[in-house]
């Protein structure tokens, strides 16, 4: 998905609270997609997944299918 700058930065982007102003991932939902991005390139890269795919994200991280990686 290609996103001009201004698209991005219109953006409700979220950043974890435990961010404490370093190279966090920030998130926003653009349509029936999630997209992803770094806090130290607010304009950078951005990925983008389907809510279906950041919903299985999310419920591997709550079943702690990733504990070890960090």
């Amino acid at each position: 998905m290609f996103m001009n700058n201004s698209s991005l930065n219109s953006l409700d982007w979220r950043v974890s609270s435990a961010c404490e102003g370093g190279a966090c991932i920030m998130v926003a939902r653009h349509g029936d997609m999630v997209l992803l991005g770094n806090t130290d390139e607010p304009g950078g890269p951005v990925l983008s997944y389907t809510r279906s795919e950041w919903r299985d994200f999310l419920a591997g991280v709550k079943l702690g299918d990733f504990e070890g990686i960090a």
